[in-house]
């Protein structure tokens, strides 16, 4: 498996066959079908390599921005795995979702400031977005010394945030793959679509309203 796209940002492509480095290729885990596998690079090193850039540990209070995601049920996971504690927000429909992977649901919208502090009243240690637009909520909630990031807004650099863009990485899908080995990552999957769908798959994609991931399947 691998997020098969080369050092630098640029388009990608649905295919059979794709050239790469095998710098970006592990073995798929045993525990994931194809399908799982599939949906889980771009998605799966996004999640980890924004909590390594935030350094998250067992001591953290984690916040989630889009905790039902196809990235943030993942960052959920990763995190709980690591000892955090972790608060998500979704929308009300997906908090059993959320409290099945071990975070404590939090509804967004107005409102979502005063209902992440009654659950985390001195404020949380790390806020990862992954849906943007939400920095002034990261700001209202982060603990004096906290540290966030985001991978949909840029302007999280101008209050000492990280804004970044996930790379590939055999050992980071390495790490992702013995999680899922040891029980503690599961790859939500919304559905799976034959590629002569794919168009259909991008105006899901574009509600920000799928559980999980949608995978393409190209071929038989």
């Amino acid at each position: 498996m691998a997020y098969a796209r080369k050092d630098v940002v640029h388009g990608g492509t649905f295919a059979e066959l794709v050239t790469m480095s095998v710098r970006g290729v592990a073995h798929k885990s045993a525990a994931l079908s194809w399908d799982e596998a599939g949906g889980l690079p771009l998605a799966g090193l996004t999640a980890l390599q924004t909590l390594d850039r935030l350094a998250v540990s067992a001591s953290d209070a984690v916040l989630v921005h889009g905790g039902a995601g196809g990235v943030g049920a993942l960052a959920v996971q990763i995190a709980r795995a690591r000892g955090a504690r972790v608060i998500a927000t979704a929308s009300p429909t997906n908090h059993e979702f959320l409290s099945d992977l071990g975070a404590t649901p939090v509804a967004y919208g107005d409102g979502v400031v005063e209902r992440i502090r009654e659950v985390a009243p001195n404020g949380v240690d790390v806020v990862a977005d992954f849906v943007g637009g939400v920095r002034e909520v990261t700001m209202a909630v982060l603990a004096v010394g906290g540290r966030h990031a985001s991978i949909a807004d840029s302007t999280v650099l101008e209050t000492g945030g990280s804004w970044f863009w996930v790379r590939p990485s055999a050992e980071g899908l390495a790490e992702l793959g013995r999680m899922a080995d040891a029980g503690q990552l599961r790859v939500p999957v919304a559905d799976v679509l034959p590629l002569e769908e794919l168009p259909a798959a991008f105006a899901r994609s574009r509600e920000a309203h799928v559980r999980g991931k949608l995978v393409i399947s190209v071929s038989d």
